[in-house]
């Protein structure tokens, strides 16, 4: 066996040092190949523009603008045709919409005939080809046809040479396959013919599978194997169990989308790029209470949403430090690592005056765009004191990006209307950063978005984002709409983009979701304990149904509807009073503006009404909590409830939905759900329910407490299975994914535009 190793080891390094010289041949062959290719496609370009484009090159109408496009349009529908131009004395004539601005026709004026320039070097997978085109006006005289006319010009033809990669790439793993399996070939027929016999070998080899098959009897049995093979046999177990977890996380990666897939396609796809969120609130808030200084996570979808990102990448959140002990807590650099037990990330806070933050946050983000933007009935309010502050601050959170970044081209992330000046700050520092915008709330119809009176402000400064997201194509549409009723723009529908003087930029929708399954869900009880948990809080007898709602007080919420459906079901279902208690979490939220202020009064109001009509109840129909809960204990009401309402009267997604769904692994309960909310347009399982109408959703109510358990079950596996598969890693990756291909479309712009 000695001899037969020794003399198969040279041949298998002569075979390797031949396959690994042979690659430069292989590639320049290839590479030729290819340019040939290019250039018999450019003279067939060429010859079908001049058929097809003669008549239309001499009419100068729009019309003749129009067939000349078209064509043009259509030859670069190809795969291997990424962009083609027509040139006149080296002014560009005509050209399809991806040919580079910057690729200027004065550079080929002395190119020959049909020459390729390749470019490789400069962009890696793209060549551009020169033809001379030549087009004949012809006119009809009688029934003859004759020249009247020609015209000279240049076709300059980008190909997209990608292919030729990728072919490269499988030509080179075909051939260490072939050598690997002549490699393979040899070594075997050198062991065949070597000294040692044939039986002999598979005598041996039958000796280690049966050891190897007793050790994993001794697994079972406890019996033990053979002592001297022990080691090789270990080894071998070890190698097996590496290739099963390695397979298993590569599936994982093909079929379910993950924090760890999440680092994937930053690493791969982003070169390892820095992740910088910025949002106003911030997800970790240290806030005294008496003697002691408690760690709050504040309730609100958009932490919930970006909290688990954070934990999955790394990287640093930028927020507004508004805890009363927060300043206590950080470093030099006003930064803290978080979470607290676990620190993962780095939150970096930003510091406002009670003056920046009356007009910035409560003033113009939450008495302006905030009713601007949902329409709930309440009136937008704009000063232009507040616009100075919203300017002011925005300016603050954009110098804390800058500040952050370790390099000029970092991943941001910028959450909602309370920032959308900061993307184009940004960007005219960091002109590289790959800035990705979500809009988490609602955005208007350009009617309503006019009434601001900043609006071509807040327009060019969300347009300095490389990417901007919504969570539904119809606020997408209204979004584009309005840029462009109020920009000058030139605006792509089909790929969802917009060109401005400022830069392009893509937009999209990216309905927004939650981790899964929760993190905090590791540390709540079962769902039995958690009903027993509630109950007794609140005295509630067994047979008493509960249903939940779980909202900031805030009036796009349809609290005040929700009271209303519950009052109405008491009253057509008179059975039911006493045997059915509604609870509703409320965190109150902007207490000082006056139109929250009024409306916190409102919902006290009509709870205590309500339960005054039903006062012979044993339980009153509405509990009211009207203040902040933790997320576990939130969790711990929605294990508990056999129905629970969102009756959003107009949001974005309303992520409680789906923390609902996720809540409930023994598949009970029944979710209520608002057709005004995001979230109606995924988990179309649940009941839909209009929260102006009354008596649907009070028949909504009943339906929920009559269903019987296997309907639930059905009905919440699927939103389960939804939820899973479309969670908060796969809303990431799908703009992270999108934000790679924008970056390298601009490293490509930029090549060109160094060339020409």
């Amino acid at each position: 066996m000695k001899n037969a190793i020794k003399f198969s080891f040279p041949l298998l390094l002569i075979l390797a040092l031949i396959a690994w010289g042979s690659l430069p041949l292989i590639q320049f062959v290839t590479s030729r190949w290819f340019e040939r290719d290019a250039e018999v496609r450019s003279k067939i370009v060429a010859d079908a523009i001049e058929q097809s484009m003669s008549e239309a090159m001499f009419d100068t109408t729009k019309q003749g603008k129009n067939r000349r496009q078209e064509v043009l349009r259509r030859i670069s529908q190809s795969e291997r045709v990424f962009a083609i131009a027509i040139c006149q004395a080296g002014t560009r004539v005509e050209s399809t919409h991806l040919f580079p601005t910057e690729l200027s026709c004065q550079a080929f004026l002395d190119v020959g005939s049909y020459k390729p320039l390749n470019i490789e070097r400069a962009t890696g997978t793209y060549n551009v080809s020169v033809a001379p085109l030549t087009f004949q006006k012809v006119s009809d005289a009688g029934s003859e046809s004759k020249s009247d006319g020609s015209m000279s010009a240049q076709m300059i033809l980008i190909h997209d040479m990608e292919f030729a990669q990728k072919r490269f790439k499988e030509l080179r793993v075909l051939m260490f396959l072939v050598y690997l399996v002549l490699g393979i070939f040899i070594a075997v027929v050198t062991v065949l013919v070597s000294r040692w016999s044939y039986r002999g070998w598979i005598k041996s080899a039958r000796d280690t599978l049966s050891q190897l098959t007793n050790s994993h009897r001794e697994e079972e049995t406890g019996k033990p194997s053979n002592v001297e093979l022990e080691p090789l046999l270990s080894d071998v177990r070890s190698m097996m169990r590496d290739l099963q977890a390695n397979r298993a996380i590569r599936d994982d990666l093909q079929l379910a989308w993950s924090a760890q897939s999440l680092k994937n396609i930053i690493n791969d796809e982003l070169a390892g790029s820095e992740v910088i969120v910025v949002s106003n609130r911030q997800p970790y808030i240290h806030q005294r209470f008496g003697d002691a200084v408690r760690v709050l996570f504040p309730a609100s979808g958009l932490v919930t949403a970006l909290e688990p990102i954070l934990r999955a990448c790394g990287g640093t959140w930028i927020a507004h430090g508004n805890g009363n002990e927060d300043r206590n807590f950080v470093d030099a650099q006003d930064c803290v690592m978080v979470p607290p037990d676990a620190p993962e990330y780095k939150l970096k806070r930003v510091w406002l005056t009670a003056e920046e933050e009356e007009g910035y946050y409560y003033g113009f983000s939450n008495e302006g765009l905030w009713p601007l933007c949902h329409i709930a009935h309440t009136r937008p309010i704009f000063r232009a004191i507040d616009w100075e502050q919203y300017v002011r601050a925005n300016e603050k959170f954009a110098e804390a990006v800058i500040a952050s970044s370790k390099s000029d081209s970092p991943i941001v992330l910028v959450q909602d209307y309370h920032l959308a000046l900061v993307p184009r700050l940004i960007r005219r520092k960091l002109p590289n950063a790959t800035i990705i915008t979500f809009w988490h709330i609602p955005w208007p119809n350009p009617e309503a978005f006019g009434i601001c009176p900043w609006r071509e402000q807040l327009l060019d400064g969300v347009l300095g984002s490389s990417i901007v997201g919504f969570h539904t194509r119809f606020h997408r549409n209204n979004f584009l709409d309005s840029i462009d009723r109020y920009l000058e723009s030139r605006i792509d529908r089909e790929n969802s983009s917009i060109h401005t003087r400022g830069g392009n930029c893509l937009v999209k929708a990216y309905p927004i979701s939650i981790e899964w399954p929760p993190n905090l869900m590791r540390f709540v009880e079962s769902a039995e304990d958690c009903l027993e948990s509630v109950r007794s809080k609140h005295n509630l007898s067994a047979d008493i149904k509960i249903g939940l709602g779980v909202d900031r007080l805030d009036y796009s919420k349809g609290i005040l509807e929700r009271f209303r459906s519950v009052e109405r079901f008491l009253e057509l279902n008179p059975q039911w009073v006493g045997k059915f208690t509604f609870i509703q979490i409320a965190a109150p939220s902007r207490s000082t503006i006056a139109a929250y202020q009024s409306f916190e009064a409102e919902v006290h109001e009509l709870a205590r009404a309500i339960n005054g009509r039903f006062t012979t109840a044993a339980v009153p129909p509405l509990i009211l909590l009207a203040e902040h809960h933790e997320p576990k204990s939130v969790y711990t009401y929605m294990r508990a409830t056999n129905l629970m309402y969102v009756s959003s009267l107009h949001d974005g997604m309303n992520l409680v939905s789906k923390e609902f769904v996720a809540a409930r692994e023994d598949e009970q309960g029944v979710l209520l759900l608002s057709m005004f909310a995001g979230a109606s347009r995924e988990l179309t399982e649940s009941l839909i329910v209009n929260p102006y109408d009354v008596d649907q959703s009070a028949a909504a109510i009943l339906a929920a407490l009559t269903m019987p358990a296997q309907e639930q079950r059905e009905r919440l596996h699927a939103m389960r299975a939804h939820v899973r598969e479309f969670n908060i890693f796969r809303w990431a990756g799908k703009m992270l994914l999108d934000a790679a291909l924008v970056r390298r479309r601009s490293v490509f712009e930029k090549r060109f535009a160094s060339f020409s």
